[in-house]
């Protein structure tokens, strides 16, 4: 088995091997994967973190070997927390990591980590281990990304969809959660009543169909931070969400579901 990672802030995941095709996910700075099938300029991938598979460009992959790999899954996991972070390379130039990058092969005491064969110093806030203030972190972190513009198969503060949005900030506190709100769903515990949810639990919608087609991060009583159009706060209740602009409710409620224990640890 080959295997690779991204040593750039970002790499499109295509469901085709074109630049044309549809972008499904992203790949972020650290994350490591495993190549399946190749085509002419063209690897298609299935990343360790959530095992979401498609098509990414060969140019971007960094290769690593078998040890490399299994190194990198038996490591601390430390993700970036700021919008940016700017880490030195040389003094001409500097890696680029947006909120949720991993920093493979994390060393806690000396703040460094490593990709490939190139070690580097962390700059800036690092999130790793399991904190007993989750549900705190849940919300300031995605307050962050407030106004942050939709992007189908985005899973950054420039550019995020509903599910990319959970799955980022429960990464952030040490949570995996699948790619796709269809399969977030399946995870956690569900509350009946909303007066049950506290910040950090998710709520899921569905069509008219009962498909599940989005989910959002609660807040404080009655408030959903979600991703439609952008990142944006709006009221809930248990008939779904009311956008607050267009004084009308947009999406239907399923179910909510409970995945930090109740003490704030899980």
């Amino acid at each position: 088995m080959n295997y690779g990672i991204s040593n750039l802030s970002i790499i499109p995941v295509r469901i085709e091997p074109s630049e044309r095709s549809e972008m499904v996910t992203q790949i972020l700075f650290g994350e490591h994967f495993e190549m399946r099938e190749q085509m002419v300029g063209w690897t298609n991938v299935k990343l360790a973190y959530d095992g979401y598979e498609g098509w990414v460009d060969s140019k971007m992959i960094a290769p690593i070997n078998n040890r490399t790999f299994s190194k990198i899954e038996n490591s601390p996991f430390a993700i970036t927390s700021d919008i940016i972070t700017i880490v030195p390379v040389t003094d001409e130039q500097n890696l680029m990591l947006v909120a949720g990058s991993t920093l493979p092969v994390w060393r806690p005491y000396l703040k460094q980590f490593s990709v490939t064969r190139e070690t580097y110093l962390a700059t800036g806030k690092v999130l790793y281990g399991k904190p007993k203030d989750a549900r705190e972190i849940v919300i300031q972190q995605a307050l962050k990304y407030f106004n942050a513009p939709y992007l189908w198969g985005g899973r950054t503060p420039f550019g995020v969809d509903c599910s990319g949005l959970s799955q980022i900030i429960y990464k952030m506190i040490g949570i995996k959660l699948p790619r796709d709100a269809s399969q977030q769903v399946k995870v956690g515990t569900a509350m009946s009543f909303v007066d049950e949810a506290e910040p950090g639990d998710l709520a899921f919608f569905d069509d008219d169909e009962g498909n599940i087609v989005h989910v959002g991060i609660i807040w404080k009583r009655n408030k959903i931070i979600h991703a439609s159009g952008q990142v944006r706060i709006d009221n809930m209740d248990q008939f779904g969400i009311f956008n607050i602009d267009t004084q009308r409710y947009t999406h239907k409620l399923r179910v909510m579901k409970k995945i930090i224990g109740t003490n704030g640890t899980y």
